[in-house]
């Protein structure tokens, strides 16, 4: 049996400041530069999560409302429009890097996968030249 995979993609909106109480306010400004600004500041994020597996008898490998309403539910949910550094309990004691949120959102949708394909992966683009992706386990 053929296995197929299919991206999906999502926007959301969120503010942040990179810093990190292991470092004294100068140490903080010279790792992180302007993202450590102290107001903080915003992202326009494109989200895709990747599922991967053999198509139904239905012709779909995924019925793509049901993936829209989880990752609606568990991640747009939490992220979209907050404040990552106050907002968001999966950031307590995180630097709110791009890398620790795409870490934040596959455990959310780890913890609360019920679909029959698998999770295959995710990328998370914070500008046009910074994205991070992570592939899953085969």
């Amino acid at each position: 049996m053929t296995s197929l995979r299919l991206t999906s993609r999502y926007h959301f909106s969120a503010s942040h400041r990179l810093a990190t109480a292991a470092l004294t306010a100068e140490e903080n400004r010279r790792v992180y530069g302007k993202c450590n600004n102290p107001y903080g500041h915003g992202h326009d994020y494109v989200l895709e999560v990747s599922v991967e597996g053999p198509v139904g008898e239905d012709g779909q490998l995924v019925r793509r409302e049901e993936l829209d309403t989880l990752v609606a539910d568990r991640v747009l949910a939490l992220l979209d429009h907050k404040d990552l550094n106050t907002d968001v309990a999966g950031f307590a004691g995180r630097v709110t890097t791009t890398e620790n949120l795409a870490a934040v959102i596959r455990a959310q949708l780890e913890q609360h996968w019920t679909l029959t394909p698998r999770l295959a992966g995710l990328r998370i683009s914070e500008t046009p030249r910074n994205t991070f992706s992570w592939e899953g386990s085969r």
